[in-house]
């Protein structure tokens, strides 16, 4: 039987999400302690991977499980195994051909970004102290919404088949003493986001135009982009699939 894990993670003490032979990914940490609960070998697939240091607020795995079980129990006994900085929020049965990855609709990402140095922000937010112009920020944010090609934005060793993104939501908004910018997407490449927020930082700064802007967008060319910004501002925030794959 399948089933969809809702999963929340501090991505400070990982290599992301995906397992990996030289490095701890959180996929690695879950599949580990569930094999042991469920006294089996257990293989999960997330709904995506995030790169090393990315937290998590919402992503989904799903599981074949040997039958039914007590959620609430499951979760109790779930969560007092995995460390403090991993919990597992939710679990609801699927289809059995529901696929945490290829059946998402919607993937959201947050950047958040503190003007003032905050120690209780660290490694939470980046610290950036640049003035920026966020008008001019969102100006060329939207230049994003709509299917364009992202190659300039993604990590150029990478095997996916296209570089075609459909962006729904890119905006800036200023919270007091800090910047946060939101992006929704059917899909995102490999650093794609923290790209992104480089670049748009760029415009804010007033180091490149919104020309400028426009013609790295379709250039396709990863080093006309901005620099990557680091990982623990960054936050995938949400998931969302059609109700047609739960029972």
């Amino acid at each position: 039987m399948r089933y969809f894990f809702e999963i929340a993670y501090h991505g400070g003490h990982y290599h992301g999400w995906q397992s990996q032979h030289n490095a701890i990914g959180v996929q690695t940490v879950v599949e580990n302690i569930m094999s042991k609960i469920f006294r089996t070998p257990l293989s999960i697939q997330g709904s995506g991977r995030t790169d090393t240091g990315v937290h998590c607020e919402q992503q989904f795995f799903h599981a074949d499980l040997p039958g039914e079980f007590d959620e609430k129990k499951m979760l109790v006994n779930l969560n007092s195994f995995l460390p403090g900085d991993i919990v597992i929020k939710s679990v609801r049965r699927v289809k059995d051909d529901a696929s945490a990855r290829f059946d998402a609709l919607e993937r959201t990402y947050r950047y958040q970004i503190t003007r003032v140095k905050d120690p209780f922000l660290q490694g939470l937010s980046w610290h950036y102290f640049k003035a920026v112009k966020i008008e001019n920020m969102n100006k060329a944010a939207a230049l994003l919404l709509g299917e364009h090609d992202f190659e300039c934005f993604s990590k150029v060793k990478t095997d996916v088949n296209h570089f075609l993104c459909d962006v729904k939501k890119a905006a800036w908004v200023e919270k007091g003493e800090h910047l946060i910018f939101t992006i929704s997407a059917n899909r995102f490449l490999r650093g794609m986001v923290r790209a992104v927020v480089g670049t748009l930082l760029d415009v804010g700064t007033g180091k490149i135009t919104h020309k400028e802007f426009v013609s790295i967008l379709h250039s396709k060319d990863r080093k006309k982009a901005g620099a990557n910004v680091p990982a623990h501002g960054l936050y995938l925030e949400k998931v969302r699939y059609p109700s047609r794959i739960f029972i």
